[in-house]
């Protein structure tokens, strides 16, 4: 009986010491824990730090104002201030997945291009991308909305860095060069005259709206004899009075288009 208690009393002392080297362990790691901090727990490593380090946002351009507006907008298009032509384009290069409605085709060289609201596309991959049109390539239909400049008494259309011009023979409007004096605009040689403010009645885009007005000025330079692209009119006689008809059957036309015209 002593035998036995005594070999009782010696494991109860083991277990105890034992228990007493696992306690001493665990407060030891606590220690080391604590003493090399949270990262040894999931936490970022040096080398992972936080977001806003491993992603700095992307430079904002500098908006400097241009006219009074800014020389950007909210979706990053440039403002096309040359000749206070005042309006926002995405800038050459840009690539989208897939061409806006209403766009027309056009092609030079083989090669297609893709114009809506004076926004030129070429395909790239399996989208389009923006891009300058060649020299020499003829649209039947200006930029909805376009500035007239005048060199040489030659009338030329701009928007978004292109510049158009009405050449004999064409059907249309050519992509020409810009002209060698382009930053030194000449006065037009005939007293400006107000033009047409045309007004959509029945919700027409403005692409739309730009081809109705260039049917109708088919249409009234064929009736009066005068074309307000040309130097003059293109006609020597009377330019004002020819003027006033080319007005009246514009607006006869547009109007039965559906046009608001003052």
């Amino acid at each position: 009986m002593k035998l036995y208690g005594d070999v009782k009393m010696r494991s109860k002392i083991t277990l105890l010491s034992l228990s007493l080297l696992l306690l001493a362990g665990q407060s030891l790691q606590l220690a080391r824990a604590q003493e090399h901090g949270p990262q040894e727990h999931g936490q970022p490593q040096p080398h992972a730090q936080p977001q806003e380090h491993v992603q700095p946002q992307r430079a904002q351009p500098r908006v400097a104002p241009v006219a009074g507006r800014p020389a950007y907008d909210a979706h990053g298009q440039v403002l096309d201030s040359r000749y206070n032509h005042g309006r926002y384009y995405p800038p050459v290069g840009t690539v989208r997945p897939s061409l806006p409605s209403e766009y027309r085709p056009y092609y030079r060289g083989g090669r297609p291009y893709y114009f809506n609201g004076g926004i030129w596309y070429a395909p790239q991959g399996p989208g389009f991308v923006v891009v300058r049109p060649p020299v020499g390539l003829v649209i039947n239909v200006l930029p909805p909305y376009y500035s007239t400049v005048w060199f040489g008494g030659v009338p030329y259309y701009y928007a978004d860095n292109v510049y158009y011009a009405s050449q004999p023979g064409q059907d249309g409007y050519t992509v020409v060069d810009a002209p060698d004096n382009a930053d030194a605009p000449s006065e037009p040689p005939d007293p400006p005259q107000a033009d047409l403010i045309v007004y959509p009645k029945n919700g027409q885009s403005k692409d739309q709206q730009a081809a109705d007005q260039y049917e109708c000025h088919n249409w009234a330079k064929g009736q009066t004899g005068f074309d307000p692209t040309q130097v003059g009119g293109g006609d020597p006689g009377n330019s004002a009075m020819n003027r006033s008809n080319y007005n009246r059957a514009m607006s006869a036309c547009l109007q039965a288009r559906g046009y608001q015209v003052n």
